[in-house]
């Protein structure tokens, strides 16, 4: 299958920022998904908003596997099993929950597909590594405690894998609070892929904050 589960969860480490997008329109969609594949991020992730926000990511879908494969489609905002199937069956190569839904880990597992469940507690967080989730979403992300929460959970769950969302900025200073507290990547909607840029169709703007989001995010490894 193309994109793996373990390709995919390797792709959104390394990439660091997981671009957080929707839009009613498939094409202006597919520009900005583009601009953050061009950016250095091609694991995006289209949130499951709007109606028939499916049909427009199973267009999305089609057209990536045609024309663009490496990049990597993720829905987002799924909170029962049988969306999560019907994306699935579209496509969709991740998932992410504003919750954590067993439900919706057990569909993934039986496709090998990586899921991302939105956490706010410890419990929650010993749950979904329970159900098989290698990367956990802390949301949102500063309201539950921020990089306090996430430092005070690698303490004793060194092996937890935090993707925050909601307050990560794509900024040197937010990377390096967030970053140095030890999370393994971070979703950011719009404030890296902003409403003046996709009026404009500044795809070229979407994709130099991209890179430059994930340049800052590498340099900080590399350097501390």
């Amino acid at each position: 299958m193309r994109h793996d589960r373990l390709a995919v969860l390797t792709a959104i480490e390394t990439q660091g920022v997981v671009p957080v997008f929707y839009h009613p329109d498939a094409e202006v969609c597919a520009e900005v998904i583009r601009a953050c594949a061009r950016g250095g991020a091609r694991a995006v992730e289209f949130t499951n908003r709007g109606d028939f926000a499916w049909e427009t990511f199973t267009a999305l879908s089609r057209e990536f596997a045609r024309a663009d494969p490496d990049i990597v489609l993720g829905v987002g905002s799924i909170l029962d099993a049988a969306t999560a199937a019907l994306y699935l069956a579209s496509g969709a190569r991740f998932v992410v929950s504003p919750c954590l839904v067993p439900e919706v880990a057990q569909v993934c597992n039986r496709r090998m597909i990586a899921y991302a469940p939105g956490c706010g507690s410890v419990r929650d967080i010993s749950e979904a590594q329970g159900l098989g989730c290698e990367i956990v979403k802390l949301f949102p992300g500063a309201a539950v405690g921020g990089a306090d929460f996430v430092k005070a959970v690698l303490g004793p769950m060194p092996w937890t894998k935090i993707m925050p969302t909601g307050g990560v900025d794509p900024d040197e200073a937010s990377i390096r609070h967030w970053f140095g507290a030890g999370i393994v990547a971070a979703g950011m909607g719009s404030k890296l892929i902003t409403k003046a840029a996709i009026e404009a169709k500044d795809w070229a703007g979407i994709e130099a904050q991209v890179r430059r989001t994930v340049e800052t995010i590498a340099a900080f490894r590399k350097n501390g």
